[in-house]
């Protein structure tokens, strides 16, 4: 049988087909070419941007030399972003696999490119701002200079964050190594320049107005004790007035706690009610208990009150501070002399300031003057200009993330400018992607021996919604027969000699439910009291630790199941002795 020829249209369906799907194939290899040339070409602008993102970021303390890194890279992010954003590159973003990778890279560049551009009216206001700027010139800082930056560095600060929240928003979940780290770095970069930006903002509006730019200014500063603890740090020693008028700084009086004895037979305000059912009245009757309330918001007007009572002037602002904040200064100004000839220096004013005084002098008086001796000295040299500009703003921002700088504005305008920075010194915030504790530490002893007690807390995961709190005391105390008895507390409170009494409040997150504590490995209801604050469940737990001894708390709780957990406690003499991820101590 003889085959029928077949017919012509066939054939040409067929070539057509063919046809076709060459070219589809030949589109898709000029469109993986024209992506994968222009994907290399964006990635090179998005390596040199993000590495002069990085060296502008470390530099962020001296923002002309910052800005000047910032608005050199423009070029580069525009090109990044002009690479990743044609129709062909958004087109393929729908497909799969591939697609969520150019997303991300094209998310990216777009986020880089859109931070640098806000960035450059910054850059053209800082241009001649130096961290310079903040060192005195015969006594007087230029606050009309650091002024001027305030509008572009907050509209900078706004772009920063909405840039590295875009970045924090992109689902890494399909993507492939190299690109999800990209997208992992660059929002680290921008996420840290977006808090360097907010902080200078911050100072930018809040300190010319501190300094007096608007008129004459009172700040009442208080220098806690970390031997002797409270909440917020320590006991509120000395304290002093400074003075401000057009960035000039006057020391214009100091004081003691014993100064404000008197004051301690009624209060000198009302307490919120949840407050006093934990903490009673002692913080508004005693100088020194100003700073038990874990809110400074709470103890600062308190002690604005005391001191108007008893020297007559009513301050803008409250000021706190320790000896380790000191020591962070000292780096900045270098060793001061004191009037009893000792030269205070950053290794050893902790230990001359909370330890060696104690050895040296039994009157507590004597004490005080040596504090406020050692204070005024430093407060000397920084307004003298006596120090290195940009080692003071690395003391003043590692005090300030240790929670040992705290500051408190009577103007609720001016307050509200340092709204969610650690300078507040607020009660733990927890919110949709963190959950945060919040340890305590009061003395009990009423004695100095704190200095001998190391605080270890961690938190960690049990389950999706379950966590441990851990809280050790551990002292290393020495023989109490070589300590005075200023500093063992000499058994006056009923705590034997060389003991450490302690209240511990573990604040829990808003919500939180207590499943289960224990102490020391047991599960003991002896020296458990508790509240609660401002909505927050507070557990206190009473434990008095000797010489050698450690003694152990470790609470289960649910949460609401967010990704992080975090915990801040009280700032101890001992910067290393911050809160840290540990293991779920509830295995099971």
């Amino acid at each position: 049988m003889i085959a029928e020829p077949r017919p012509r249209s066939s054939s040409r369906a067929r070539r057509a087909f063919a046809g076709t799907v060459c070219l589809i194939a030949l589109a898709g290899i000029a469109m993986t070419a024209w992506i994968g040339v222009r994907a290399a070409l964006a990635q090179t602008h998005l390596l040199q941007a993000r590495a002069a993102v990085s060296a502008a970021t470390s530099a962020l303390d001296d923002p002309a030399a910052a800005m000047t890194v910032f608005a050199s890279i423009g070029d580069d992010t525009s090109a990044a972003r002009e690479l990743t954003g044609d129709p062909v590159w958004r087109l393929a973003e729908a497909l799969p696999w591939i697609g969520p990778q150019l997303s991300a890279v094209s998310d990216t560049a777009s986020a880089i490119d859109s931070a640098v551009s806000a960035l450059e009216p910054l850059a053209d206001a800082s241009a001649e701002l130096s961290v310079e700027v903040i060192r005195p010139v015969d006594g007087t800082v230029d606050v009309a200079r650091i002024a001027a930056i305030a509008p572009a560095a907050t509209a900078a600060a706004s772009t920063l964050r909405e840039s590295a929240d875009r970045l924090t928003a992109i689902d890494q979940g399909p993507l492939i190594g190299r690109v999800a780290e990209g997208v992992s770095k660059a929002g680290e970069l921008l996420d840290t320049a977006a808090d360097g930006a907010d902080a200078l903002q911050r100072a930018a509006r809040l300190l010319p107005v501190m300094l007096g730019a608007d008129g004459p200014r009172s700040t009442l500063v208080l220098f806690q004790n970390n031997a002797e603890w409270r909440s917020l740090g320590g006991v509120v020693g000395a304290v002093a007035q400074l003075d401000t008028v057009d960035g000039r700084m006057t020391l214009a009086a100091q004081a003691s706690s014993a100064d404000f004895g008197d004051l301690g037979a009624a209060p000198v305000a009302g307490l919120a009610a949840d407050v006093q059912s934990i903490y009673d009245t002692r913080p508004a009757r005693y100088l020194q208990n100003t700073t038990q309330v874990p809110d400074f918001a709470v103890g600062a007007p308190l002690a604005r009150e005391m001191w108007r009572r008893v020297h007559g002037t009513t301050v803008d602002a409250v000021v706190a501070l320790d000896p380790v904040s000191l020591s962070y200064l000292l780096r900045a100004t270098g060793p001061v002399r004191l009037a009893s000839g000792d030269d205070l220096t950053a290794d050893n004013a902790v230990r001359l300031l909370l330890d060696e005084t104690y050895r040296r002098y039994s009157d507590p008086r004597e004490q005080d003057a040596f504090f406020q001796g050692a204070a005024g000295a430093v407060f000397q040299a920084l307004a003298e200009g006596r120090v290195d500009p940009r080692a003071l703003v690395d003391a003043v921002g590692q005090a300030g993330r240790e929670r040992r700088l705290l500051v408190w504005n009577a103007d609720a305008a001016e307050q509200a400018v340092l709204q969610g920075s650690t300078l507040q010194g607020a009660l733990p915030v927890s919110d949709g992607t963190r959950s945060t504790f919040g340890v305590y530490l009061n003395d009990g002893t009423g004695s100095k021996m704190d200095y001998y007690l190391h605080p270890l807390v961690e938190t960690a995961w049990c389950g999706a919604d379950v966590a441990s709190v851990h809280v050790e005391l551990r002292s290393d105390a020495p023989d109490p027969a070589s300590l005075p008895a200023y500093v063992t507390g000499g058994g006056e409170y009923g705590v034997p000699v060389g003991d450490a009494l302690t209240g511990v409040y573990v604040y829990l997150p808003p919500g939180a439910e207590l499943l289960e504590r224990r102490t020391t490995g047991e599960d003991d209801a002896a020296g458990f009291a508790g509240g609660v604050h401002d909505g927050r469940e507070v557990v206190k737990w009473s434990v008095s630790v000797a010489p050698g001894e450690t003694a152990r708390l470790d609470l289960l709780v649910r949460l609401t199941g967010t990704p992080e957990l975090d915990a801040v406690a009280t700032p101890t003499r001992d910067s290393s002795e911050l809160p840290r991820g540990g293991e779920c101590r509830f295995p099971g």
